[in-house]
């Protein structure tokens, strides 16, 4: 989408975007932090995961990761056609959030080990496994605006890995990695 796009699309014109913005990465990068943020994803699944149920806990922490995302929040395209790369200071808070989010998935499956939830396991494989599943539907959904019921998803994944995760679920065999 070039600016002279934005413009047609918002009733603006070009220099007022610059005045504002300076360029188009710098409209692209207000619009994405006035809508997206991670410090509030982060602090929703930590209200979740702080449940005192931790079955609850973990859905919560699904259900919230499936819905916290907005309808056409991120359009790669946008940002992708000026640069394919992030600079070092942007990797890097991205990086970290990722890693605290992780953090908090796979504290909450120890705790439900622990509790006697799940069986024992790799909680960090665990949390790898469901976080995955989890983003395979929001980049479909948030990046390339895929339909998509995250309800629906939501519930099958929380079905699944609960099951997968439950004691004696797995033989010993698989669980432990050994043909």
């Amino acid at each position: 989408m070039s600016i002279r796009d934005v413009c047609k699309e918002t009733g603006t014109t070009a220099p007022v975007i610059y005045y504002y913005f300076g360029s188009k990465k710098g409209l692209f990068e207000a619009v994405t932090r006035s809508r997206v943020s991670m410090t509030d994803f982060i602090r929703l699944l930590s209200r979740h995961a702080a449940d005192a149920d931790s079955a609850n806990a973990l859905s919560g922490f699904i259900k919230t990761y499936l819905t916290s995302f907005p309808e056409r929040a991120f359009d790669p395209g946008l940002y992708l056609r000026d640069s394919a790369t992030l600079d070092s200071e942007s990797a890097k808070m991205i990086s970290s959030d990722l890693d605290k989010t992780r953090q908090l998935a796979s504290d909450l499956i120890g705790r439900c080990m622990r509790e006697g939830v799940f069986r024992k396991t790799d909680k960090g494989l665990a949390a790898d496994c469901l976080l995955g599943m989890l983003n395979r539907v929001i980049f479909q959904h948030v990046h390339f605006a895929k339909a998509s019921d995250r309800e629906a998803y939501g519930r099958f994944v929380t079905d699944l890995f609960f099951r997968a995760m439950r004691a004696g679920s797995l033989p010993t065999s698989v669980s432990s990695g050994r043909p």
